[in-house]
């Protein structure tokens, strides 16, 4: 019989429906690898990438020349750009603003592979300092307001080049998921006094069942009302609100456990096709129109961060596709319940 679940941080309902698919393998997908030819990304292209804003690079090797380990340059085909001036207007009743912001890549490593998994643990650590710096550079700026690092790998999650590299953008405004995120977390908060991914994370951990990895500063886990087969969510067992104020123990754990979790989806769905999405909290925790409507204003926690609110990465493998219902209901149909996915990725051989 299927199950209708609620997200209880969204408020977001989502059918499970495990007739639909008897077991992983019934998810047909492509699996990702090498395809060949020209890269801008390897080493030795670097004059074919837009100069380099930061690079981890060894010592006494040039800007824009090989050398380097991690390197970020902007987008060639930015989302946003840089310069000019928000210039907000009314047309009639609807709203604009000038298309500013920052788009920038990260390409993880000079050698030509496919997926992060391929790094060390040391190696992932720099790549994910790397987001931490560029995303503390870039609040700075006052026209900004949020920044989102997100991965895409494979053609089917929408990546256009196959070496292994993420991406950040930096908006003048909080997305609605986001938005919507914090506002969930907040009504929880007002009438609990607690932080709902807090509770959610003591919760997992006492029951198990959706448990993939429990780190002590990590804990790995399939959403109880996940949208999709096998989507997985990393959150810090300690509350924070906010990526860029990750400690650098932080960052050597999630580097360890990120990799040890993309290879287990690796190992039981055979390289998928997927998304990671970093969750964060706006640049300013003072940022009152997100909260407009919302009784009372948002707890501040010591050291500035949200009480409230929980940063985490949400990990969606591309193993369905969502059609006419989803898009006109707003309700995800997963065929695979996330304590079929947690066990399959908890007996994965890495």
């Amino acid at each position: 019989m299927p199950e209708l679940r609620r997200d209880p941080v969204l408020g977001r309902w989502n059918i499970m429906a495990e007739q639909r698919a008897a077991r992983p393998s019934d998810l047909k997908h492509e699996p990702v690898s090498p395809r060949g030819g020209f890269c801008p990304f390897d080493a030795g292209h670097e004059d074919k990438t837009p100069p380099e804003i930061l690079a981890y690079r060894e010592t006494g090797t040039q800007p824009d020349g090989p050398g380097w380990r991690v390197r970020v340059v902007p987008n060639k085909f930015p989302a946003l750009h840089a310069e000019g001036e928000l210039n907000k207007k009314a047309v009639g009743l609807y709203d604009s603003m000038q298309g500013v912001g920052a788009h920038e890549v990260i390409i993880e490593t000079p050698e030509h592979v496919v997926s992060p998994t391929a790094l060390s643990d040391e190696h992932f650590a720099e790549v994910i300092t790397a987001y931490r710096q560029r995303l503390n550079d870039l609040m700075r700026d006052p026209r900004f307001r949020f920044g989102i690092v997100f991965k895409n790998v494979g053609t089917a999650a929408g990546a256009s080049l196959e070496h292994t590299h993420s991406q950040l953008i930096v908006t003048p405004i909080v997305p609605n998921v986001i938005s919507r995120e914090l506002r969930g977390a907040l009504e929880y908060y007002n009438f609990r006094g607690r932080c709902l991914f807090c509770d959610i994370v003591r919760q997992e951990r006492d029951e198990g069942a959706r448990v993939v990895l429990d780190d002590p500063d990590f804990l790995v886990f399939e959403p109880f009302a996940a949208r999709f087969p096998f989507e997985t969510w990393v959150i810090p067992t300690q509350h924070d609100s906010q990526f860029e104020r990750i400690s650098s123990h932080q960052i050597r754990r999630l580097a360890h456990v990120l990799l040890q979790t993309l290879r287990r989806l690796e190992t039981a769905l055979d390289r998928p096709a997927y998304n990671y999405i970093v969750h964060s909290a706006p640049f300013s925790v003072h940022d009152a129109e997100v909260f407009r409507g919302v009784l009372g204003p948002p707890p501040i926690a010591e050291g500035d961060g949200l009480q409230h609110y929980h940063w985490h990465i949400e990990i969606i493998p591309r193993l369905t596709q969502v059609a006419g219902f989803e898009w006109g209901t707003g309700l995800y149909i997963n065929p695979v319940p996330p304590e079929t996915s947690a066990r399959h990725l908890r007996q994965a051989v890495v």
